[in-house]
């Protein structure tokens, strides 16, 4: 059985060193919706992170 992920949401947003805890949060609070979230930085700019919502 195949487990594909839909991408509902991307934005980048300002990097800062709490954003995981945000992350991991929402996907406490929400697995149970189908709703997965990540946090990657910014390949071309450091400084950036990018925020991603997934249906799962």
């Amino acid at each position: 059985m195949e487990n594909k992920m839909e991408v509902l949401s991307t934005v980048k947003v300002k990097n800062g060193s709490d954003l995981y805890k945000l992350v991991d949060s929402l996907n406490r609070t929400l697995k149970d919706k189908d709703l997965v979230f990540g946090l990657a930085l910014d390949k071309e700019n450091q400084d950036m992170a990018v925020f991603t919502i997934y249906k799962s």
